[in-house]
């Protein structure tokens, strides 16, 4: 209409935006790579050339265990919620990171006993022994036990962690969850009590050579598992013989035991009923 005038536009109803400034996100800074280059001090005079990658290799492991843990949080996650296929394709993820964790021991293995032994005694009362994350890894597969508690102090973040993990609901009774909602009767018994660790339950065996005959679709899901096992037996295998190769049957750093108790952890399965079942089948 002739002379007609557009209706004023609301301040209110178109806020003026104003640009909040930014700082530019690199690759240096999303990383922290600064911080991270920062962490690798060695305490050796000189320092000994080979301490460097001693250290690296220890603190690269730290973050695999890290990345382990979370992975494993969300495997438990997954089956709960019943998605085999999430829960499958996450323990393949598992399985590839454990892979390469076995790998790292080759370039350890470049490092000499004599190589070793120059910045043996920097390390001081250290010891892998007091890996946090590597146990916490364990109690959250099932291998639960109170004797590495004593490793960390009474009160400390370490130890709670530990004592949250010893009460949490392992894997495996998360997969059998999952087994008695999916065509599976699973005997009480079978469910491990408080801060038990997994242990073998015969009344569980019948139904799970019954699985393994007639129900492939939960069949795979349980021989991942069993690659896992078989992968946490490779990589203590191999941390025994690398370790029996720089220091002998030496006591380890911090005065932990060594080859002598390492080789105890030997052939002790996470999940003992899917072995057990084998001669069955």
């Amino acid at each position: 209409m002739h002379g007609s005038r557009l209706p004023r536009r609301s301040a209110r109803a178109n806020p003026v935006r104003r640009s909040i400034p930014r700082v530019e996100l690199t690759y240096a800074s999303y990383l922290r790579i600064p911080q991270l280059l920062s962490l690798q001090v060695p305490e050796s005079d000189g320092p000994e050339h080979d301490e460097m990658l001693f250290i690296i290799i220890h603190q690269v492991y730290e973050l695999w265990f890290k990345q382990q843990i979370h992975e494993t949080e969300g495997l438990r996650r997954m089956l709960e919620a019943d998605d085999l296929i999430a829960a499958e394709a996450t323990l393949g993820r598992i399985l590839t990171i454990l892979k390469t964790m076995v790998g790292q021991i080759d370039v350890l293995e470049t490092m000499t006993p004599v190589s070793f032994l120059s910045f043996r005694d920097f390390l001081a009362s250290s010891s892998g022994f007091q890996s946090v994350q590597f146990r916490e890894w364990e109690f959250i597969l099932g291998h639960k036990r109170e004797r590495p508690l004593a490793n960390y102090p009474e009160g400390s973040d370490e130890r709670a962690a530990l004592e949250r993990r010893l009460s949490e609901p392992s894997v495996w009774e998360y997969v059998l969850g999952f087994l008695s909602r999916n065509g599976l009767e699973i005997p009480r018994e079978a469910f491990a009590e408080g801060t038990e660790p997994t242990r073998s339950c015969v009344a569980l065996h019948a139904e799970l050579i019954r699985m393994y005959r007639e129900l492939p679709r939960l069949r795979g899901l349980c021989e991942l598992l069993v690659d896992l096992d078989e992968g946490l037996q490779e990589w203590r295998y191999r941390h025994v013989k690398m370790v029996e190769r720089t220091i002998g049957f030496k006591k380890g750093t911090g005065g932990s035991p060594g080859v002598g108790y390492l080789q105890k952890t030997l052939f002790q399965p996470i999940f003992p009923d899917l072995w057990e079942i084998r001669t069955e089948l």
